[in-house]
């Protein structure tokens, strides 16, 4: 499947995102890949923030999986710094193809290296697929999230 480069995300690669982003019953009802404005906004705000990374995976010059890590300092658990992922999208082409594990591997040692104590991440509550490879990979599903739209 040829090699694997994980690397920041720059402009060039928001169309493709945004594409992932969209690829999916849930995502097809909130983005909009016609206009990229709002996402190029928000990739210069992301990567004005040292604790947030938007990253893509490519493989043969082309973007094939993205997420966003981003790491928070607290004082609960004796004032663990914990990260979360989000926004976690693999191409349809390489879905099953093993991709997904190495992104979340990555962000993983990524929050180790970065003095992280706990990884966190959300999943709609219909991705029952995603919510078995979580666990696959030994996150717990032990929170219930709650949202409030603005």
């Amino acid at each position: 499947m040829g090699d694997l480069e994980i690397r920041r995300t720059s402009p060039a690669d928001v169309p493709a995102i945004v594409a992932m982003l969209a690829d999916d019953p849930l995502g097809a009802q909130r983005e909009s890949p016609d206009d990229m404005t709002p996402y190029l906004a928000a990739l210069e705000r992301l990567s004005a923030d040292p604790n947030q990374q938007l990253v893509v995976a490519v493989r043969e010059g082309r973007v094939v999986g993205t997420l966003q890590l981003t790491v928070i300092s607290g004082l609960s658990r004796k004032g663990a710094t914990r990260s979360i992922i989000e926004g976690v999208r693999i191409h349809a082409d390489e879905r099953g193809s093993g991709l997904g594990t190495q992104l979340i591997e990555w962000a993983i040692e990524e929050s180790r290296r970065q003095g992280c104590q706990l990884v966190q991440l959300t999943s709609d509550s219909s991705r029952t697929d995603a919510h078995r490879f979580y666990e696959r990979l030994g996150f717990t599903a032990s929170h219930v999230g709650f949202k409030l739209q603005l």
